[in-house]
Formats: structure tokens, C-alpha cells, sequence
């Protein structure tokens, strides 16, 4: 069901040399006293680009730190401990450093900003944060961004390996849509015709662009602007049904049992393969992408072991017990076993 108040970015800014205007953007919607998290080593990389934008554009950075943690009680006191007075809190890395963000702008109820350096998934643009919880990422709700600021150039620096995941979380969207059309059609959930057409046009306007290199410059602002958009869908659904499906369960299961899970983006990107193969959807064109990308041959230097992924594939079910998709049925969770044993791509990835 469609919320009754759905928060889109009012600041959306995806181009090349955006760090050196990150002041004047917040400067001219409004903010005046900030709050500034980075990733760790951030500020001596742009630190001096960042801070002297804000300054030159008056905007106070009442308290700013580097942080490399999701736990949970370590992000909620950091919250809690902030100023009064802070309009907005900003996000400036990679994932955990947005998702502590996000989190920290949901429980004070102000403004988050996020600045990823990195396009490894869809969480700079979502409302929903994943933190360390029992020992285990767990995602929970969070805060929709107000703006979302991407230098092309940053993400350029970025180790290819964020590229490799940020396009396999783009690419899961083509699985979660086909879950979603499916458990509607089945009777277990009800489908938002505008959340549902937004995440596909964002897959396939990903999925259709020319490239000669994973850091062209159209191929990198098409994925990000598509990663944005999937963001978007999931907060006119009002949940993350547009672009997370039976892959994305899959992967929550490794999470909930592998001491040192691999990127989001990897694991749903394999997830997605698997079962767009064995639904017989789609699966050439992911293929395709994989194999031009160079995301095949990354994931072979990975050392992964088959028999994570059968007891993830088996336990995808129990993820989101109160879903339907094409893993909670038993013939699909053994289909996608024997393809783990018997698709040439994933015999090479897979000890």
C-alpha cells in the first residue's frame, strides 16, 4: 500500500565536481549548522575540499568525526550526543558511514544528507539502514535522504571491487520486480503499479547503456541514477518490495551465519543470476553485463564456497517469513542448488 506521505530528495546532485559545492548546495537549502560524519581516512583525502566549501559558504559544522561502525548502541549514542542545535546530519563514505547517517537522522528526526564515495548499493539512496545487531547486520528503518550528493569523480577513485557491487545490486532489481509481480499475482501482496514501473525503468535504463569501461562517465552517473531511483521506489511502495526480492534473502541469510559476509552488492548480484537462471527470466541479459563488466572474473578471486550458498538458499525462506516469493517455494530453493553445481559461471566462482 502506497504511504500516506512519501519523502523524496529535495536536493539531487549527480555530477562530476559536486564536493567542491557541497556547501552552497546546503547553503542554499537551508542549512546553517551541520553535523559531519566520514569514513575512515576521508578527511585526508577531502577533507580540505569539503570543509572549506562549507566554510566558504557559512555553513557551521558543529560537530564532525570519522566513524567505521554500524553497531547499533555505538550509533544511537553518537545520535543522542549530538547538538540541539543541528538541522542536518551528513553521511559522507561508504556504506556504513551512511547507514550510521541515516539512522542517526531517523531517531532525532532532522534532515540526512548523503554523500556516498562509493556506488556499491542502493542504501545512499533508501529508507532503511543496515546495522551490526547481536553481532549480525540486520536492517532496520531509517531516514529517506533529504539530499543526495554524488561526485562522479569521487566514485571514480573508488576500488573497482564498489563498482562490482553496486552493479549487482542494480541488476537484483530485475529478480525483486519479478518476486514482487509474482506474489501479487499469486494473491500474497498487492502491487503499487508506480513503485513497480519505477524500479524496472531504473534496471533497464542501467541495463541498456553503452560502455567501454565500468568508469566511463555515462555508465557511472546511469548507476547511480539508477540506484537513486530504486531508493525512490521502495519509499512510494512504502517498503523495499520494488528492490529486494528472493536474491536479497539470500543474502540476508549469509549475512545472518558467515562471520565476514562479502559486499551486499556481491552477494545479491550472484543471488540474482541464480535465480533469474532457474525462472528462465532474464538471465541472458545479466549474463551479458556480468561478463562485459568483468564482474564474473572478480568474483572468481573471491574464494567462495558452494556450501554457504546451499544453506543460504535454504534459509532464504525464514528471512521474510510473511513473503511468497520464488525462493519460499521448495522446487526453486533445489533448481537453484544444482545450478550451483552445474552453471559453468558459477563452477569457476564456487569451491
Amino acid at each position: 500500500m502506497t504511504k500516506d506521505h512519501i519523502a523524496i530528495p529535495a536536493l539531487l546532485k549527480i555530477e562530476s565536481g559536486v564536493i567542491s559545492k557541497i556547501g552552497s548546495y546546503l547553503k542554499n537549502a537551508g542549512f546553517d549548522s551541520i553535523v559531519l560524519l566520514l569514513g575512515n581516512g576521508l578527511t585526508a583525502m577531502f577533507g580540505d575540499k569539503v570543509f572549506s566549501s562549507l566554510k566558504t559558504a557559512g555553513v557551521e559544522i558543529l560537530y564532525s568525526q570519522e566513524m567505521d561502525t554500524v553497531e547499533f548502541n555505538e550509533v544511537t549514542k553518537l545520535g543522542f550526543c549530538l547538538p540541539k542545535k543541528t538541522q542536518a546530519v551528513i553521511g559522507m563514505g561508504g556504506g556504513k558511514v551512511i547507514d550510521a547517517a541515516k539512522y542517526i537522522g531517523f531517531i532525532l528526526k532532522i534532515p540526512f544528507i548523503s554523500i556516498p564515495t562509493s556506488s556499491s548499493s542502493d542504501g545512499f539512496s533508501s529508507s532503511s539502514a543496515s546495522l551490526i545487531i547481536d553481532g549480525h547486520r540486520k536492517s532496520v528503518p531509517a531516514k529517506m535522504p533529504y539530499g543526495i550528493l554524488v561526485d562522479t569523480e569521487v566514485i571514480k577513485s573508488a576500488p573497482v571491487k564498489f563498482l562490482y557491487s553496486g552493479i549487482g545490486d542494480m541488476l537484483s532489481k530485475i529478480s525483486s520486480t519479478y518476486d514482487w509481480l509474482y506474489e501479487a499475482e499469486s494473491g500474497w501482496d498487492e502491487l503499487n503499479d508506480c513503485a513497480y514501473m519505477m524500479a524496472k525503468k531504473a534496471v533497464n535504463s542501467f541495463a541498456r547503456t553503452p560502455f567501454e569501461s565500468v568508469k566511463d562517465e555515462l555508465f557511472l552517473k546511469e548507476l547511480l541514477d539508477s540506484l537513486a531511483m530504486s531508493g525512490i521506489a521502495n519509499e512510494i511502495a512504502g517498503s523495499s518490495l520494488p528492490t529486494s526480492g528472493s536474491e536479497h534473502m539470500i543474502s540476508h541469510a549469509l549475512d545472518s551465519f558467515l562471520d565476514h559476509p562479502e559486499l551486499h552488492g556481491i552477494q545479491v548480484g550472484l543471488a540474482t543470476y541464480i535465480m533469474c537462471k532457474i525462472e528462465d527470466h532474464r538471465w541472458k541479459r545479466v549474463e551479458t553485463i556480468y561478463s562485459k563488466t568483468g564482474f564474473w572474473t572478480y568474483c572468481e578471486s573471491l574464494g567462495l564456497k558452494r556450501i554457504d550458498y546451499e544453506k543460504a538458499i535454504d534459509l532464504a525462506p525464514l528471512m521474510k517469513p510473511g513473503r511468497h516469493t520464488y525462493i519460499q517455494e521448495e522446487k526453486y530453493r533445489e533448481r537453484a542448488k544444482v545450478l550451483l553445481k552445474e552453471d559453468e559461471h558459477l563452477k569457476k566462482i564456487f569451491n
